[in-house]
Parts: C-alpha cells; sequence; structure tokens
C-alpha cells in the first residue's frame, strides 16, 4: 500500500531504498514540541476563520495534548513509513479523534508545516544559549576580578611581548563572547517571522488569518513572500555561522588552556573533574575537555559549510535537499551547548599559579616598551630614536645573561649618556601593569572596574 497520508497519486509502496533515503523521522521527531505548537496555533486560526468547525478545533487541541504526553513519556511510536515528524504526529491525532484529525492540514503544507517548525526550534536553541553563554561570561568575570592585579606575560606570536594580567586577558573572552550573544540576537531578530499559511508555496485560497497564528507563535510579523516563505533557511546558516564563530572563540581559549596547563608553562591547574590521566603512563593529566571544545569547533563549522553548500544551487521554492538542512543543525548546536558547559566549568575550575606567571612576565624582556616609553617621557626622545636604545639595552641584557632591570645604570649610560637612576623605577613587571590605565588598558584598576561592571550586567537579578 502507498503511504495513506499523501498516496493517491500512487499505486504501490516506494522501494525500500526509497523509503530508507526519504524518511527523517529519525532526527526531525526533535521538532515535536514545535510541531505540535504550530499544529495547535493554526486549528484554532481556522475555527476562528470559521474554516473548521470550533468542536473539531477544540477536538485537534485536546488530541495533540494527549500526542505531547505520550512522546514525552515515551509511548508514542514513531514509524519510519510515514516519514517525518509531521505525518508520524497527524496520523496518531486521526486515530484518536477521527476524521477531525484530517481537517488540521487546511490551508496548509509540509513546506510551510516545516518551516515554522524549524524556525520555532532554531528560536527555542538561541534563547537557551543566550543563557549558557551569559553563565559562561559571569564565570570569566568572576575570576577576573579574583586575578586583576595578577602579573602574566602577555604574548604576540606566543611570545613575551608585555606584562598584562590575568584577569585582562580573561576579560578579553568576555568581550568575545558578548559579540556572539549580539550576533546570536541579531539572528534571533531576523528568523522571528512566520511561514505558516504560505503552504506549498503559493499561499491558499482559503481566508486565514497569517497575523493571527504568528502572533499566537511569538512571531513579530508573517513572513511577506510565500515562495520564501518556504524555501528561506537563511535563519539556519545565519545561526550556524554565529555558532561557528562562538565555537571559534571557545577553541581558541580551548588551546590556551592545552598550552598553559602543560609542564613546560605550569600557568595553571585544572582539578580531576576536567583532565584525564593516560593508560600507560601514570604521571599524566591530560586536559581532554579543552581538547574536545577544539575538536567539536570542526564539527561546527562543518555543519555551516554543509548548509551552505546545500542551499547554494536550489531554484525557488521548496526542494528536498532541503531535508538536509535539519540533522547538521541539531548535532551542532547541540555540540555548541555542551562545549559552552565544559569550559564554564574549567574556567570555574581552574587555578593560575601566580608566581609562575609573573616569573614568566618577568623573562624575555616583557618591560622593554616600558623603558623606550620612559626614554620618551624623560628625555623627550622620538619614540622611533627610544625603540632602537631600548633594543640596544636588551641586546646588552642578554649578552649579560640578566634581565633589563639587572642592567647597572653604568651599562644603560654606555648605551645613552642621558639614562639616569631613575629609569629602574619602570622595570618593574607590576609597575609596568599599573600604569597601563588607558581605557582597555591592562591595569589592575582598570580590570576590577571592569569586572566589576560585567558582574552587575551580568548577576542574576533578584
Amino acid at each position: 500500500m502507498s503511504n495513506d497520508m499523501w498516496g493517491g497519486r500512487f499505486l504501490s509502496d516506494p522501494a525500500a531504498i526509497m523509503q530508507e533515503i526519504n524518511a527523517s523521522i529519525d532526527f526531525d521527531r526533535q521538532l515535536y514540541r514545535q510541531d505540535i505548537r504550530a499544529s495547535q496555533a493554526h486549528a484554532r486560526m481556522l475555527a476562528a476563520q470559521k474554516i473548521i468547525r470550533e468542536d473539531d478545533a477544540e477536538a485537534i487541541v485536546n488530541g495533540l495534548d494527549t500526542i505531547l504526553g505520550e512522546i514525552e513519556a515515551g509511548t508514542f511510536t514513531f514509524s519510519r513509513k510515514l516519514e517525518d515528524i509531521h505525518l508520524n504526529i497527524e496520523s496518531r491525532l486521526t486515530e484518536l479523534i477521527g476524521a477531525a484529525g484530517g481537517r488540521l492540514h487546511t490551508a496548509r503544507s509540509r513546506n510551510d508545516q516545516v518551516a515554522v517548525d524549524f524556525r520555532l526550534w532554531v528560536r527555542d536553541a538561541l534563547d537557551a544559549l543566550d543563557g549558557e553563554i551569559a553563565r559562561l561570561q559571569l564565570a570569566f568575570a568572576e575570576k577576573a576580578l579574583a586575578h586583576a592585579g595578577t602579573v602574566m606575560p602577555g604574548f604576540t606570536h606566543l611570545q613575551t611581548a608585555q606584562p598584562v594580567t590575568f584577569g585582562h586577558h580573561l576579560l578579553a573572552y568576555v568581550e568575545m563572547l558578548a559579540r556572539d550573544r549580539g550576533r546570536f540576537a541579531d539572528a534571533r531578530k531576523r528568523l522571528n517571522e512566520s511561514p505558516l499559511g504560505a503552504a506549498a508555496l503559493a499561499g491558499t485560497s482559503f481566508p486565514i488569518d497569517r497575523q493571527a497564528t504568528a502572533k499566537s507563535l511569538g512571531f513579530d510579523r508573517p513572513t511577506a513572500n510565500s515562495l520564501d516563505s518556504v524555501s528561506d533557511r537563511d535563519f539556519a546558516i545565519e545561526t550556524l555561522a554565529a555558532a561557528s564563530l562562538l565555537a571559534v572563540h571557545l577553541s581558541r581559549f580551548a588551546e590556551e588552556i592545552v598550552i598553559w596547563s602543560s609542564a613546560e608553562f605550569a600557568f595553571i591547574r585544572l582539578s580531576d573533574k576536567f583532565t584525564t590521566g593516560s593508560s600507560i603512563m601514570p604521571q599524566k593529566r591530560n586536559p581532554d575537555a579543552a581538547e574536545l571544545v577544539r575538536a567539536k569547533t570542526g564539527r561546527i563549522i562543518g555543519a555551516l559549510n554543509a548548509l551552505l553548500i546545500v542551499m547554494k544551487g536550489l531554484p525557488l521554492a521548496y526542494q528536498k535537499d532541503m531535508q538536509e538542512d535539519k540533522e547538521q543543525t541539531f548535532d551542532a548546536l547541540r555540540n555548541l551547548s555542551l562545549c559552552i558547559a565544559a569550559m564554564t566549568g574549567m574556567v570555574e575550575d581552574m587555578e593560575p599559579d601566580a608566581a609562575r606567571l609573573k616569573k614568566a612576565a618577568k623573562a624575555g624582556f616583557a618591560n622593554a616598551t616600558d623603558l623606550a616609553d620612559w626614554l620618551v617621557r624623560a628625555l623627550g626622545m622620538p619614540f622611533r630614536n627610544a625603540h632602537h636604545v631600548a633594543g640596544r639595552a636588551v641586546r646588552a641584557a642578554e649578552e649579560k645573561g640578566v634581565a633589563l632591570e639587572k642592567l647597572t645604570l653604568a651599562d644603560y649610560q654606555g648605551i645613552e649618556p642621558g639614562i639616569t637612576e631613575e629609569v629602574f623605577s619602570v622595570l618593574g613587571v607590576e609597575r609596568s601593569v599599573k600604569s597601563r590605565t588607558s581605557y582597555g588598558g591592562t591595569a589592575p584598576a582598570n580590570v576590577r572596574r571592569e569586572a566589576k561592571r560585567w558582574l552587575k550586567q551580568l548577576k542574576p537579578r533578584g
């Protein structure tokens, strides 16, 4: 027998391999809450517009509530023969309430049905992710405040550059995450239009009220073009693009955790909660959680690339290719949520070694810029000249195997006669970070102020 839900045109069953490639119920069953919610809104609208009877609409709404309970209780039987979540629910509805169940699909198509379900799912995911990212920001900001004055080396090219504070470094990620939340908010704003009522591609001749269903489902408005309504997946692509960039930010910090927790750096320590051991080397403490966050970034970016490639050659309107939009989006956003949770745990768990960080900040002539700046301020030297003088001082310190602050005044005056004893007042790493008071700089006072500002913004009120 052909499919009872759409098989009037067909005389026989599809081939087994056709059923296998065509069915999406194994993954799109995740849309059940959204499908039921949208169907209930549609049924109520049909009754309000007198397209179906009130008692039929009431039976549909109640039947869908029963199905929701069955799915959440694990007693609902999903059929691959019915292809997708939409037909599975409609078939069960008809079993429960009889012919009234067949009236639900009036004035809609699976094309606009899946479009509205998927938008609702992505919107729900974005709302959940926003809260998760905020908790990660909070973890970074709390750790930043605790270590506002903890000196560490700042790096460029992974080479020691200038002293910064550990708190300042962590606040950089709070800023990145704020941009990520902004991108998700922008994506949510653009997706918040309802395609329900666009039907297959051309709209419908029934006197439906698309404004009513849009409002009922929390959308700002209905979509304006029926062709675009059913063929648009920009909202998923944009969400995956924002997710990919967030994943890149998480991966960058994951890489720093891997480096910092190594024996060679030993800047931080993670507890047993976020490390694993080796089956052969008993001394090992591996930062596997960070490594997996780093790896899953490729998976999330891959989902974005896959959907872009699916969509790039599709003419209007709906094509079956678009069935490939959901599985990878579900997977990417689920893994992104897992990565955020793991990173939040690691940030809360990690403990910096302040002494080790300070020692590293003193190495590598990280205060050379402070020497050049002093030459500009104290001697009125053009910065480019001061840069050369400071460079010669670094070479002299390298040759003697000492830090810049360990050169003698005679050493300095042999390079530049105008240098006085005052130069030693700027060469300590604590003084260096304290002097960086420009807006956005690493001075501990700046870091404390910024961390407190973020904490005030991020901490739940009440």
